[in-house]
Order: structure tokens, then sequence, then C-alpha cells
């Protein structure tokens, strides 16, 4: 199997395994599911980290107006009084007045932060610095922690207009967020590799050999973005070898600098009337003053 390191601009991402006989298009087919899902893990985990503090959310005619003018229009969102945490809930009003401000109580904030810890595990970009591959299985089984530990919190389920719940099932709208430009859509993926875009028509032995043992890192991009930075020459930790050499080798020769060009005139080489005395034989004489 070769190993396909992916990344997304300079990010690192996971490492996928495949056949060099397979198909880019079908290559693609697998990466695509895997780095969107774990934008999606991303996203749940942002929103249940408000979730556990505030609550649920607010219904849309709530979230913009103040608590005079919910009281002024009447306004009754029905989904406050059914959506009620597992073994009740505590005050905490959200500033910014998204959610209700019914925070569930400790035990119940443990139970959404594990599963949390839990996901992020199962995606975390550890496995690529081990060398483990991830998987649409490891994404899935995120995904359903993640469901698992709301459905605990809320058996009632969270309110239709929650992002998490929308997320959940796959029904969100991603329309005018930062979210939406991060996500690849099937038909706007590309692949990349040393600078070349991988036609989806062709196997992947075109670009690799029929090498079944061999690591390449892989570019994935999005149609109308443009050729992704090559990767360098060197890796950083060559280079960072290399400059650490050459800082020493710099060294070195600032302190043969700093010698003085005349210190060789010390040397018994460098004294001229070595020779004279050696012919008078007053080579190696000691002369002894002490007391008699």
């Amino acid at each position: 199997m070769v190993r396909l390191h992916v990344k997304r601009g300079e990010e690192n991402l996971f490492i996928y395994e495949t056949l060099v006989t397979e198909k880019v298009e079908d290559v693609l087919r697998g990466v695509l599911p895997i780095f969107n899902g774990r934008l999606k893990v991303g996203r749940i985990c942002m929103e249940m980290e408000e979730l556990v503090k505030h609550g649920v959310m607010n219904c849309p005619e709530v979230v913009q107006l103040t608590d005079e003018q919910v009281s002024e229009l009447n306004i009754v969102d029905p989904w406050i009084e059914k959506c009620i945490p597992s073994g009740g809930f505590q005050s905490n009003p959200d500033p910014i007045r998204r959610r209700c401000g019914s925070q569930p109580l400790p035990e119940m904030q443990k139970v959404l932060e594990s599963a949390m810890r839990d996901a992020k595990e199962l995606i975390s970009k550890k496995l690529l610095e081990s060398g483990k591959c991830l998987t649409l299985k490891n994404v899935q089984e995120a995904l359903d922690i993640l469901r698992g530990a709301v459905m605990i919190v809320y058996p009632m389920e969270l309110p239709p207009h929650d992002p998490i719940r929308m997320e959940l099932n796959n029904t969100e709208d991603l329309s005018g967020t930062q979210a939406s430009l991060e996500v690849i859509e099937p038909t706007k993926a590309q692949l990349w590799f040393a600078g070349r875009q991988m036609i989806p028509e062709d196997k992947l032995n075109v670009y690799f050999g029929n090498n079944e043992k061999c690591k390449v890192i892989v570019k994935l991009g999005k149609s109308g973005e443009g050729q992704p930075g090559r990767e360098p020459a060197i890796s950083e930790e060559t280079r960072r070898e290399l400059m650490l050499k050459a800082y020493r080798r710099q060294e070195e020769l600032k302190k043969l600098e700093q010698d003085d060009d005349d210190e060789y005139l010390n040397s018994s080489w460098a004294d001229s009337g070595s020779l004279k005395r050696q012919v008078h034989g007053l080579d190696n004489i000691k002369f002894n003053f002490g007391k008699k």
C-alpha cells in the first residue's frame, strides 16, 4: 500500500493508504470525506464548548433581540422548556445571547467535555506524527461519541435550530461563514504532487511509479486556488542541522581571527639567534642562583 501524506497548503493533515493502481478520482473520493469530516468534528466541538457554558441555542427570532424586545413582542421559545439537561441546570447567561443560559450541572459538563477530548484524540494530528493512518471509520467514531454524549445530557434532543443537532444530522447551513470556505466540495477538489496537478482519470503509478511501499506528500486543493506552494528541497530538521554547522564554523573562524597575528614569533623556530647559540654551545644553558 502506498502511503499518502496529505497536506492542505502547509498544514499537515493525515496519512491515507491506498494502491498505486487506484485512480486519482477514487483517491479523492476517499480522502475528501475524511478531510471534511475532521472539519465537522472541529465545528461540533467548538459549539459544544458553548453548550457546556450556556446551554442550548436560542431560536433565531430571539438571538437578535434584547430581553426588553422579547418581552414586548411576547416571543416564547418552546424549545427552552423542552430541552432541559439531565439532572437540571444552573444559570449562566450568554453575553452574546446566542444560547439560553441554562448551563448543565457539573456532572453533565464532564460528560460533554470527555466526549470532546475523545473525539479530538481520534482525529488528532498525533496519528500522523506516529505514522498511523486516519480512516473514515475514525471520523465516524468521533461523530458517534459526540452524538452519544449529547443524547445522554439532552435525551429529548437539542432544538432543530441548534448548530450541533444540524451538524450531526448533516443539515447544517454554512453559507456566509468562514467554515464554508474551509470545506471542499467534491466537484472542486484537486490533488497536487510535486507542483503538478494530478489528473482525475490517471492512476497513481503515473506519478509515483509501481512501488507500493513508498510514501509521498500530496496536497489537497480547491479549483480556482491555483498551484499550491512546492515542498522545500530539504526538510526543516535538515535545514536546522545545516544552520547549526554553519554557525559553529563561523564561530571557529571568528576565534582564529582574534588570535594575535605575531604569536608565532614566540615559537623557537622563529628565534633568529637560535642557530648562533647552538654553534657556540650556549643552547639550553641553565643558571642556578640558589643560596650557598
